[in-house]
């Protein structure tokens, strides 16, 4: 039995700028369907689900919502000039007696309905633009980033909700563990056009990924056309003038069909370099303990992050986890305990609050206003890595184009901040990145690439985020921050956590793809009385260290068998090997002691 339409959209046709967004887009939403709306940062995702809100006119087309249906849309700078709280703006959509719905949806998403509008931050406004959603319960509801500013516990909540509504929804998203479980059908946007697929997120990369192979091999295809097509011109046109000039209009049609076509999006060229070698210890923190208005932030806590540990810090907002990222990096003193950093860090922080980038400046004015970039009496240069570059070359690399360069920070999106951060961060060499939400925003294509540079990355990584597949494809180890000044340290990445506690939600990691595939190592038995608290957390951890250090050794193996490279590129080819003997000896030295706690436990 077929279902009923929501929503249709019929020959739709924006552009802006100059620019055509869509052109004769046609789509249909229909009841109970769940759409994950997918496309790079720019691609026009949001301006497409304006369209569907009827917030956003376009040039030419119709959009019909069938008599009866309601659609909500969550509004990602929503207006409360009228309101005096955030539970009066989140109510102002129901009917009297029904303000009760706000509550029960604010308790999930942990917002305060009686916060002032004027004290609010912009994440609790958006939390409230998306309890009023919820509350409201539209036939159709159209999500753009909801995750964005929830914690990991309110993200699944919310996940639980739209699991069981009988909406239809469309849902823009950076979370790929969210949208694999949500989905049902792929919409993809990619330069104007917009393809669906009847399957959720789960296989979209693949599917990109042949969609454009087959694309390569059509315009493979029409090149050789046309390149034989312009031989027989030049060599034959003269004695077949008048009977071939049907053959010149198809040559001339070709042409301009390839005229026509727009090439792919590159993705941006993120690259990370590491300063000279830290020290082996990175940070050592000792009966760490730190209390704001009375109440533990984080009580006895101990941590030792060694060079080349990506450490991933989780736990509800609020809970103190950029508080303890302070205490950890000699920020903030904490009120007992110590802190000991290693020799010769240099350290390079990606701030959630963007508060680094000035919304007044130009992106310009962004870049070469920052000490560590200047370079000497160049206005229009900046320094990279040690190399100095051409500004907008530079901007380039991540995906910025010129009309932007002299545009202010507070016109960008949410993405194109976060890209335009990344710029300024990995300009500069660095052996420790603090990275406290750096998921926020960015589409899949650019997560993909932060995710590779940071596991080839030779330095330390902090990380704050609530993006679970993030965290399992990152972390090697995951601090957990429970409130009460409880803060548990786990081997391996968000999953892992949840396994090594029991939780009932544990589940298998996705592997990151490209990942080498390390043996598999025994698992440490549940820790025996022979052990000291520090021995058993050595030995939870010890597993996961080694299936890193084994997956560092394949890569650098990888690296060093490419042909030519002691003669192309000997300074890389003798740091390769060095870090490959480094890493050997640490991998045995894991092993080793593995093996002496194992039998110490068993005995």
């Amino acid at each position: 039995m077929a279902r009923a339409p929501l929503l249709q959209l019929s020959g739709i046709s924006l552009t802006f700028g100059g620019e055509p967004v869509f052109d004769g887009l046609d789509l249909v939403v229909q009841q109970q369907d769940r759409v994950a709306l997918v496309g790079r940062n720019g691609s026009g995702k949001s301006t497409l689900l304006k369209v569907m809100a009827g917030l956003v006119e376009p040039d030419r087309g119709d959009r019909v919502v069938p008599a009866g249906t309601s659609v909500g849309y969550m509004e990602q700078d929503p207006d409360l000039s009228a309101f005096a709280t955030l539970g009066d703006y989140a109510a102002s959509g129901l009917a009297q007696g029904e303000e009760y719905r706000v509550e029960m949806v604010a308790e999930g998403l942990k917002f305060r309905p009686d916060t002032p509008v004027a004290t609010a931050s912009g994440g609790e406004r958006r939390r409230a633009a998306l309890a009023k959603l919820m509350a409201e319960a539209p036939d159709l509801m159209l999500l753009d980033e909801p995750t964005n500013h929830l914690d990991i516990q309110a993200i699944q909540w919310l996940e639980a909700q739209l699991s069981e509504t009988r909406a239809g929804f469309v849902l823009i998203s950076h979370d790929r563990a969210f949208l694999r479980a949500l989905s049902r059908a792929t919409l993809w946007i990619d330069r104007g056009q917009v393809r669906r697929r009847e399957s959720g997120f789960e296989g979209f990369e693949e599917w990109r990924e042949q969609v454009w192979a087959e694309e390569d091999d059509q315009r493979h295809k029409l090149d050789r056309r046309i390149k034989a097509e312009a031989r027989w011109a030049v060599e034959g046109i003269s004695a077949r003038r008048k009977r071939n000039q049907g053959r010149l209009r198809a040559l001339a049609a070709m042409r301009e069909e390839r005229r026509s076509q727009i090439r792919r999006q590159g993705t941006a060229a993120l690259e990370l370099e590491s300063g000279p070698t830290s020290g082996k210890r990175v940070i050592e923190a000792k009966g760490l303990t730190k209390l704001f208005d009375g109440q533990p932030i984080v009580k006895d806590f101990s941590l030792r992050v060694l060079r080349g540990d990506r450490v991933a810090f989780v736990g509800p907002n609020g809970v103190g986890k950029t508080t303890l990222l302070k205490l950890l990096t000699g920020e903030m003193e904490p009120d007992a305990g110590t802190v000991t950093l290693g020799t010769n860090l240099q350290v390079a922080i990606f701030d959630q609050t963007r508060s680094q980038l000035d919304p007044e400046a130009s992106l310009w004015d962004s870049l070469t206003s920052d000490p560590a970039m200047r370079v000497s009496g160049q206005q229009d240069q900046v320094m990279v890595r040690g190399q100095p570059r051409h500004v907008v070359g530079y901007l380039k690399d991540f995906l910025f184009d010129e009309r932007q360069v002299r545009a202010p920070v507070r016109s960008l999106s949410g993405g194109e901040k976060a890209r335009l951060l990344l710029a300024r961060i990995m300009a500069r060499e660095s052996n420790l990145l603090i990275l406290d939400e750096p998921t926020n925003d960015l589409d899949v294509e650019t997560l993909d690439l932060l995710q590779d540079i940071l596991g080839d990355y030779d330095g330390t990584v902090l990380l704050v985020s609530h993006d679970r597949d993030f965290i399992d494809r990152v972390a090697t180890t995951t601090v957990a921050l429970e409130g009460q000044g409880r803060a548990t340290v786990y081997a391996g990445g968000w999953s892992d956590h949840l396994a090594q506690r029991g939780t009932p939600e544990a589940a298998a990691p996705e592997p990151a793809r490209d990942a080498p595939k390390a043996q598999p190592r025994p698992e440490a038995k549940k820790p025996a009385e022979g052990l000291t608290f520090t021995e058993r957390k050595r030995l939870e951890a010890l597993p996961g260290i080694i299936e890193r250090l084994e997956a560092e050794i394949a890569k650098l193996s990888e690296f060093l068998a490419a042909e030519d490279l002691f003669t192309r590129e000997p300074v890389k080819f003798r740091k390769a090997t060095e870090a490959m003997a480094e890493r050997q000896a640490l991998l045995a030295q894991a092993e080793e002691e593995w093996l002496t706690l194992e039998d110490k436990a068993g005995a």
